[in-house]
């Protein structure tokens, strides 16, 4: 063996034991149950609301017409502003129905004279007729010609009451209080009573109404929902209504609902809803699309759920993954009734009470694995906050 052979063999040993040594280290520590966010179920009172089409209708409305004929003298309103009933809207020239009054008078007054002039000869008649110095014949026709001409005063007094009555026709007047729209005439233009073309037309705009369709499948769950008790209305069966204009700038209104209807429209297949709004602003006008918001009823014990806790499966069917019993990840199937406003589902079934539904690192696991759940909640703006800081740093501190 040369000396170069009998120097290396040292050096081989220690590789050996080099490799040897790197073969024997303990094997890594297997990572822990990935830690999720849950938010723990628990029944609570909830409004149910429902949003649907609606559209404005004036709470009161008139068409102005004539009532007798003429020639518009003066229009005395402005269009498009606010009217009082009584207003004058239109004068007609007068000087015609002025006359009849005149002429009416006159035949007042000459059949209060004819009576002032029959009468005594009436009262004459019946005592002469008494001492038998005239026939009953001659007093009877003398009484009979003052009740004539009595007869005749009632006639001529309830003429001249129907010429005043249309010349006061003449100052065409608001027959309610309201906005008055634009006018079909100008002076100088004929007009006739009772025509059909109206002159103008005044709407009433404070309160305003609002009909709203329900559909009847709507309309039946919300009444079965009630007789069951999984509903609740106040005391008063109060049904309060939320109206906002079709592309408003945050425009909302109060008002309540004033009936429902009692039969189904058989071209749409709905149920008439009527609300009545305060609209004091005139910012509701007639004919506008609105979306109203009936309250229906309180869900005592309703299962509210985050967004961020719900999935859809490949059919589209709402689902949530749920810690288990044995801190293991199941899968649940959801019905969800509706969204509220501060981005949650109402669940009716598929989760109870104490339920903790994942709603953080839904991403990181899948149904079968073990994890380790923290409670946390979820404000309106959708961010998530631990219940317990103190106790999750306490539960990292031990666990490492």
């Amino acid at each position: 063996m040369s000396l170069v052979q009998r120097l290396s063999l040292p050096a081989a040993a220690a590789l050996a034991l080099l490799v040897g040594a790197c073969s024997q280290s303990p094997t890594a520590t297997p990572p822990g149950p990935t830690e999720v966010g849950v938010y723990r179920v628990k029944p609570q009172p909830y409004t149910v609301t429902e949003t649907l089409p609606g559209r404005t209708r004036a709470y009161m409305s008139s068409d102005v017409r004539p009532q007798v004929d003429g020639i518009i003298k003066k229009r005395l309103f402005t269009e498009g502003a606010d009217v009082k009933a009584g207003d004058v809207l239109y004068q007609i020239d007068p000087a015609r129905y002025q006359a009849a009054v005149s002429q009416a008078r006159a035949q007042l007054q000459q059949a209060q004279a004819v009576v002032k002039s029959a009468a005594p000869l009436a009262r004459r008649y019946q005592h002469l007729a008494s001492i038998d110095a005239i026939s009953k014949q001659d007093r009877d026709n003398a009484v009979a010609q003052l009740a004539q001409d009595r007869a005749d005063v009632a006639n001529a007094r309830a003429n001249l009451q129907t010429a005043e009555i249309n010349l006061g026709y003449t100052r065409i007047t608001a027959p309610i209080s309201g906005r008055i729209g634009a006018s079909a005439v100008t002076p100088g233009a004929l007009v006739t009573a009772n025509q059909t073309n109206a002159l103008t037309t005044i709407n009433q705009l404070d309160p305003i109404y609002i009909d709203i369709q329900q559909s009847v499948s709507q309309y039946l769950t919300l009444k079965q929902a009630v007789a069951t008790g999984a509903l609740q209305t106040d005391k008063d069966n109060a049904a309060p209504v939320v109206v906002s204009p079709e592309g408003g700038s945050g425009t909302v209104l109060t008002g309540k609902l004033e009936f429902s209807g009692v039969e189904v429209d058989s071209d749409t297949g709905a149920v008439l809803l009527r609300a009545i709004v305060p609209n004091p602003d005139h910012t509701l006008l007639p004919g506008m699309y609105v979306r109203a918001t009936l309250t229906q009823g309180i869900d005592v014990k309703s299962i509210l759920v985050p967004q961020q806790g719900v999935e859809r499966d490949a059919a589209g069917r709402p689902t949530a993954l749920v810690v288990g019993p044995n801190g293991k990840v199941v899968r649940r199937k959801l019905t969800i009734a509706s969204a509220t406003d501060d981005n949650r589902w109402r669940v009716t079934s598929g989760l109870a009470a104490g339920d903790r539904v994942i709603v953080q690192g839904t991403a990181k696991v899948n149904v079968g694995d073990k994890v380790r759940a923290v409670d946390v909640t979820i404000d309106k703006a959708g961010n998530v906050h631990e219940v317990d800081p103190k106790t999750r740093a306490h539960d990292r501190t031990r666990s490492s």
